[in-house]
């Protein structure tokens, strides 16, 4: 799967190079004319962000695996390992918890509540 991964970012990082390039060009294009279209620019530079998220995707898939972590912490993005219970950087909870309440069936002989 590493493998994949690293040949998927490849193509991306292609990609959001060639994207920026272009965007670069055709900024210029309008510059030297004088005349900007914003709808094109923003249409450009729209197809530059979802490149661009998807390479960090992908980037954040291969350290999870080179980590080996069993994910990122939500509020600051640090790796953890499996089994974790709070995130080593920011302190937040990373167990979900459901309510606390009385779900067992009290044991035989035990005197009720």
């Amino acid at each position: 799967m590493s493998a994949d991964l690293k040949q998927r970012r490849d193509r991306l990082a292609d990609q959001l190079a060639e994207l920026q390039w272009d965007l670069g060009g055709v900024a210029y294009e309008m510059a030297i004319r004088d005349h900007f279209r914003l709808d094109v620019l923003a249409r450009q530079a729209a197809k530059l962000q979802q490149v661009d998220a998807e390479l960090a995707e992908v980037e954040r898939m291969l350290r999870l695996e080179d980590a080996s972590a069993a994910g990122a912490c939500g509020a600051c993005g640090a790796l953890y390992a499996r089994g974790s219970v709070f995130c080593w950087q920011c302190g937040k909870d990373l167990m979900d918890r459901g309510p606390v309440g009385e779900t067992t069936q009290p044991l035989p002989g035990a005197p009720a509540r």
